[in-house]
């Protein structure tokens, strides 16, 4: 049975877009080479020179830097910055955007989260890259805030990247979701998963509730309402939580129902960033046949006011994310 690479797959679909120019074939494929290294060094951790724990830096959220966020932060933005097709990256790691030199310059931005869940490594549990890809708006060679700050739905595809048992690609380009998985021994990422959907209902709900001590009332409501037993409308849910979102939302991606990370009385605007995590999954679900939403309006509809937002995020099944929204509203 003769395999599709996802090199091979891109340049297919980029065919399909009228005055396609093949940049955004060359962008992704510099995606892929940082995702092939990423993986290689996450594989490779704890043999040899360690690159577990923290750096001893802290990022602009006021966080410590573990050692493999600096190098998946490093190992993107070089490759993707020396592409010649973008002219700015963001990422979570960086409180200022990298703004390319004009004469390297192209007409794409590219942002990221490098290594979502990176503090779970040292326990072997799967983390992963998040990323979304715009078009610049304005004309001329200076980036300006309007291109930085555009609404979800302008994007031009966004996807993550899974470490763990296997390293698995995800994305969408507005043309339904695919999955590739990499086959280690030819170094290719191989089309495993074509065409995903989400089901419309799910049985699961997933939700740190270590923080429920936090959570509003009509939150505490809600995760009530999930566990009560009733048959006729297919409850109790059950509860799954990794504590890596691109873990979480990967598994509600494909069975269904809810991963939500709401606000609390400590963090009323939640903890997620906008940019980096919840509108590149919103473009990803969506494109799947699901939704995400802040709790009041889709996450799809938004546009930021800052490159660091934050943002509540209920995202998975439509009929889950409906429900949450009519109950915290």
């Amino acid at each position: 049975m003769e395999k599709t690479t996802l090199v091979q797959f891109i340049r297919r679909q980029e065919k399909l877009v009228d005055g396609a120019t093949g940049n955004f074939t060359s962008l992704m494929n510099e995606i892929l080479v940082a995702a092939k290294i990423v993986s290689l060094e996450v594989n490779c951790a704890g043999i040899g020179e360690s690159i577990f724990g923290l750096t001893g830096k802290v990022n602009v959220h006021g966080e410590e830097v573990q050692k493999l966020d600096e190098f998946a932060d490093n190992t993107f933005a070089k490759l993707v910055g020396q592409s010649g097709t973008v002219c700015a990256i963001t990422s979570e790691e960086l409180e200022k955007p990298i703004i390319v030199p004009k004469d390297q310059a192209g007409k794409y931005i590219f942002m990221m989260d490098p290594l979502d869940g990176s503090s779970n490594v040292d326990v072997n549990v799967s983390i992963g890259t998040i990323f979304s890809i715009y078009r610049k708006k304005t004309p001329g060679d200076e980036v300006t805030t309007e291109d930085l700050l555009q609404k979800a739905s302008e994007q031009v595809a966004a996807g993550y990247i899974i470490y763990g048992p296997s390293t698995l690609f995800i994305y969408t380009s507005g043309n339904g979701v695919h999955g590739f998985t990499l086959d280690p021994t030819l170094g290719e990422f191989f089309l495993s998963h074509p065409n995903l959907r989400i089901p419309r209902q799910g049985s699961w709900y997933s939700i740190n509730e270590g923080n429920v001590e936090k959570w509003t009332d009509k939150q505490k409501r809600l995760v009530d309402y999930l566990k009560e037993k009733d048959p006729e409308t297919h409850r109790p849910y059950k509860l799954r939580y990794i504590g890596s979102l691109v873990a979480d939302f990967h598994r509600t991606l494909l069975k269904g129902g809810i991963f939500m990370y709401p606000g609390d009385r400590n963090s009323p605007e939640g903890k997620l960033r906008f940019q980096f995590e919840a509108a590149p999954l919103a473009f990803v679900v969506a494109n799947a046949g699901g939704t995400a939403s802040d709790g009041v309006k889709r996450i799809m509809d938004h546009t930021p006011g800052d490159i660091h937002e934050k943002s509540p995020l209920f995202i998975g099944s439509v009929n889950e994310v409906e429900l949450a929204e009519s109950m915290l509203k």
